[in-house]
């Protein structure tokens, strides 16, 4: 079996642009649901369950700490 060597400035890149990417996905879908959240007088607004609004939130905050670790 092969295997594969990375430098740990390439490792740290690909965790940095993970962690990156991931940020992004939570903080568009949160932005979404702040500009046009689902109610019983907007049916067709963007969901978010209310666990996910305060949690994603907050992961959102790890992530700038964890990405500013990284460099990013």
């Amino acid at each position: 079996m092969k295997t594969i060597e990375l430098s740990a400035e390439v490792a740290d890149g690909i965790t940095l642009s993970n962690l990156k990417e991931h940020r992004e996905y939570l903080a568009n879908g949160l932005q979404k649901w702040k500009d046009n959240p689902k109610t019983d007088s907007n049916p067709n607004g963007y969901w978010m369950h209310p666990e996910d609004v305060l949690g994603d939130a907050v992961i959102i905050k790890a992530l700038d700490t964890v990405i500013s670790y990284y460099g990013g």
